[in-house]
């Protein structure tokens, strides 16, 4: 009898066995979300697919036309599905090239700004036109739609002078305004000849943060302009950000807390006057008000091959010639044919270590953020490269403003000095090069999806919704220049009957020509009881 209830007991212990086993298979969930977003989630949530391949934590198709259907999640209690939301990969790969954007005569690297819908700026050195050099151009009288002010014709197409574009230039940067990111209107001078090597901008509380290096690729200073329309600089706050890496050409961006982060090139590993002045390193530095006390984190990028120990140095042919004083410099022993340096002539020579393989180099630094997720673009010069021919535009992000950036792509060719702005529901990629870019945003067309409910816990889907093309959208998010709002790709599944189980199925089309692809980087299905 004791050896029958042994074994009676032991078949009882067998079967909660089998029936937890079983309820693992059947993956039965509780109350709250069924979240997809790595790559054993992948792997375990897929019933079907076609044209699909599940690497990096994420779905990727391999043709034109794909799809994915789901495992059947049960549910432990009848609940209702709420929402369907998709995220894609980051990568941000879908830029098309357009002519150049932004005014006709502008020169030097744009800085770009919006300050909201329809207001949208554009900085840059002003280039006249041959009839202005002459003295024959004459202006007229015009209006333009949106402005209520006093304009006049220029000789550039799609171009008006308002009052303070009639001041006289001071050797640095132009302010130009849009409504529309096609006509221009010229507001004049917003930095002065010594303050020429203008970088990157921001705008807070109504003013507008113009950084600058002084000298050229030399630490960080500002302008505070609480008037962009008058053709006069703002306050000049002197050196933001004492860098003592050299190379600059900074890009600032404020987080949502409204703190100011500097991405900065760092010329310490690199000769970086054989890599467009550009380098493998940057320098990651953070203010509170964005004037002064920037603390140095870690670096967002970083690829630099392996230190030799060894240093050498070069010279850079602006230093001393802008700011004796802080640079005091040294007598060239050898001419620097590419500097025009001559042997004896005084200047400033920056020092760096010898690090092997030779490297590829970034900078002219320029940010964004998507909901959240950040984006670095950038000077590409690949080593090995041979100046402007191999140079493009590349851009690196993070889910993390802290953390290290992961390189996306490039595109283009030549020196770009890019900047980025979010205008007209489009993101639009300026460069100093022949050729600018236009993004819809990180979001790839196109995606279905359609969400069945199992209504009778007979293991099979008897309610489907209908099929709908998602997408993510974008937004100003006021008080910030830089900082996008991303509305999520989601679908609302009210509609659908309570049950016992749910499935979804995707399916996924490369509607573009460029190199992107609808790669999915997470699902979430939330519902409720």
């Amino acid at each position: 009898m004791v050896k029958q209830l042994q074994v009676l007991w032991a078949v009882f212990l067998l079967s909660l066995v089998i029936g937890c086993n079983n309820k693992k298979k059947s993956d039965i969930i509780s109350f709250g979300e069924w979240v997809i977003d790595s790559q054993e989630d992948w792997q375990g949530s897929m019933a079907q697919q076609t044209n699909m391949d599940i690497a990096e934590g994420k779905l990727k198709p391999t043709d034109s036309v794909a799809t994915f259907r789901s495992t059947l999640k049960r549910f432990d209690k009848k609940q209702s599905v709420k929402s369907i939301a998709l995220s894609q990969s980051p990568d941000w790969l879908n830029w098309e090239p357009v002519p150049n954007l932004g005014p006709s005569n502008l020169g030097d690297a744009p800085v770009a700004l919006q300050l909201g819908e329809g207001n949208y700026w554009m900085f840059g050195r002003y280039n006249k036109s041959k009839s202005q050099k002459e003295g024959v151009f004459k202006a007229e009288e015009a209006t333009l739609e949106g402005f209520d002010i006093k304009l006049s014709t220029t000789p550039f197409k799609n171009q008006f002078d308002a009052a303070g574009g009639l001041k006289p230039s001071l050797g640095g940067y132009h302010a130009w305004q849009s409504k529309d990111m096609v006509n221009w209107v010229h507001h004049g001078p917003v930095s002065e000849s010594f303050s020429k090597w203008v970088t990157t901008a921001e705008y807070v509380d109504g003013k507008m943060y113009l950084y600058y290096d002084f000298p050229n690729d030399q630490d960080p200073h500002l302008y505070i302009d609480e008037d962009l329309t008058d053709g006069i600089p703002g306050k000049n706050m002197g050196m933001a950000f004492n860098d003592p890496t050299h190379g600059s050409d900074c890009a600032v961006i404020r987080d949502l807390e409204g703190n100011f982060h500097l991405i900065v090139e760092d010329w310490s590993p690199i000769d970086a006057s054989t890599h467009a002045w550009d380098s493998p390193l940057a320098v990651h530095a953070v203010s509170k008000d964005g004037t002064k006390d920037f603390e140095i984190l870690d670096p967002p990028v970083d690829e630099r091959t392996k230190p030799t120990g060894k240093f050498a140095e070069y010279v850079h042919p602006h230093w001393h010639a802008e700011d004796p004083d802080r640079y005091p410099g040294k007598k060239a022993e050898v001419d620097v044919p590419q500097h025009k340096v001559k042997v004896g002539e005084t200047r400033a020579f920056a020092k760096y270590e010898i690090h092997e393989p030779e490297q590829n180099a970034y900078g002219d630094w320029a940010s964004i953020s998507i909901g959240g997720q950040y984006y670095l673009f950038a000077d590409f010069d690949p080593a090995g490269g041979h100046g402007r021919e191999s140079m493009s535009a590349a851009w690196f992000t993070s889910d993390d403003i802290n953390k290290p950036f992961t390189f996306c792509g490039n595109i283009g060719q030549g020196h770009p000095d890019p900047d980025i702005i979010f205008a007209e529901g489009k993101f639009h990629l300026v460069t100093q090069m022949d050729t600018d870019y236009v993004s819809d945003g990180p979001w790839v067309e196109t995606v279905e999806v359609r969400v069945g409910v199992d209504s009778t816990n007979d293991g099979t889907i008897d309610h489907w919704s209908e099929w709908q093309v998602v997408k993510e959208q974008y937004d100003y998010i006021e008080g910030f220049a830089k900082q996008i709002e991303r509305i999520p790709a989601k679908v609302d599944l009210s509609g659908l009957p309570e049950g016992y189980g749910v499935q979804f199925e995707v399916r996924v089309m490369d509607t573009t020509e460029n190199e992107s692809i609808p790669i999915l980087d997470k699902v979430v299905l939330a519902f409720d009881r």
